[in-house]
C-alpha cells in the first residue's frame, strides 16, 4: 500500500466519523454537546497539522548536514572551468 493510500485512508475514516458524529445520519442520537465539539474538529486538525509541519521543516532545517567534501569538489570544478574559459578567451 503506498503512503498516499494510507493516507487517504485514514483521512476518509476519520471524514466518515466525523459526518457520523456531526450530522448524525442513521439516528444514532449522539449527545449535543459531542455535535458541539465535532463542529469546528476539522479547523483544529487543520491547525494542529500546520503547526506540526511547520516544526518539523524547522527541525529538518535545524539539523541539517553540511558536506564538505561536495563543497569542496565543486569549488575546484569552477576553477576548471575558469581556466577554460580563460583559455578559450573569455574574460572573467
Amino acid at each position: 500500500m503506498t503512503k498516499l493510500l494510507e493516507w487517504l485512508c485514514g483521512v476518509s475514516a476519520v471524514l466518515v466519523a466525523w459526518v457520523l458524529v456531526a450530522f448524525d445520519p442513521l439516528d444514532l442520537s449522539v449527545p449535543r454537546t459531542y455535535r458541539e465539539v465535532a463542529w469546528p474538529m476539522p479547523l483544529y486538525l487543520l491547525v494542529s497539522f500546520g503547526c506540526f509541519s511547520l516544526a518539523t521543516v524547522g527541525y529538518r532545517v535545524a539539523t541539517f548536514n553540511d558536506c564538505h567534501e561536495a563543497a569542496e569538489e565543486l569549488q575546484a570544478q569552477i576553477k576548471e572551468a575558469k581556466k577554460d574559459l580563460r583559455k578559450k578567451g573569455l574574460k572573467i
